[in-house]
């Protein structure tokens, strides 16, 4: 992994944890509530794509991560007094980031290891979504992924891009930088102007829905 690639992993788990720990905040956990939640936001997807993948989990591997997930939460609590009027939309900001990251590192780490293409980029989407999935089950919450919300679907994107610029001879750099620009486009063009896929619903014969 290159230095600009090492550092926008870090970055991502830095802004995974903070939307843990602000949602911990915003539903009154205890500090090692607060912790728990940053941590299998920041993780839980790299986790999950790793035992898939049968490969060394990249935490136990570099325990840097944990120290830098402890840090930011306990910034967060620190520094951050009342999270409940922190504007919703910066939550969703700070996962927006997060997701593009990490669903485009994760599918760039499955293409290293020698998956295949359409697996790597189901592995980035895990990568990106499976956190905070977590985090919303955790706070019960429905997770994004299953609601009405283009999640999902900038996650693949940006899996897709890179796979698409790789193909074409583009630097593991210049591919990277542009996937997520492209995925944060998609997932930020969502939340500003409330696209969302159209709801599955059951109607009854009452004209009730379920």
């Amino acid at each position: 992994m290159t230095d600009l690639l090492y550092f926008l992993d870090i970055f991502g788990v830095i802004v995974f944890a903070l939307s843990g720990a602000l949602m911990a905040g915003r539903y009154q956990l205890d500090p090692f509530g607060v912790v728990v939640l940053a941590a299998v936001t920041a993780i839980g997807g790299g986790t999950i794509r790793d035992v898939i993948l049968g490969t060394t989990v990249f935490w136990v591997a570099s325990p840097i991560y944990l120290y830098i997930i402890l840090t930011t939460a306990l910034l967060t609590i620190a520094l951050i007094r009342r999270p409940k009027r922190i504007p919703k939309r910066f939550l969703l900001l700070a996962d927006a980031f997060g997701l593009a990251l990490f669903a485009v590192l994760g599918t760039a780490k499955a293409i290293k290891l020698g998956a295949p293409v359409s697996v790597a980029i189901v592995m980035g989407t895990i990568t990106g979504v499976a956190g905070g999935m977590i985090r919303d089950v955790l706070c019960n919450v429905i997770p994004m992924i299953l609601r009405q919300e283009i999640y999902a679907l900038a996650a693949m994107l940006g899996g897709i891009l890179f796979v698409f610029l790789s193909y074409f001879g583009f630097s593991e750099n210049v591919a990277t930088i542009s996937a997520v620009s492209g995925a944060l486009t998609l997932r930020l063009a969502a939340i500003y102007w409330q696209v969302s896929l159209p709801a599955f619903q059951i109607i009854d014969k009452e004209g009730n829905s379920e």
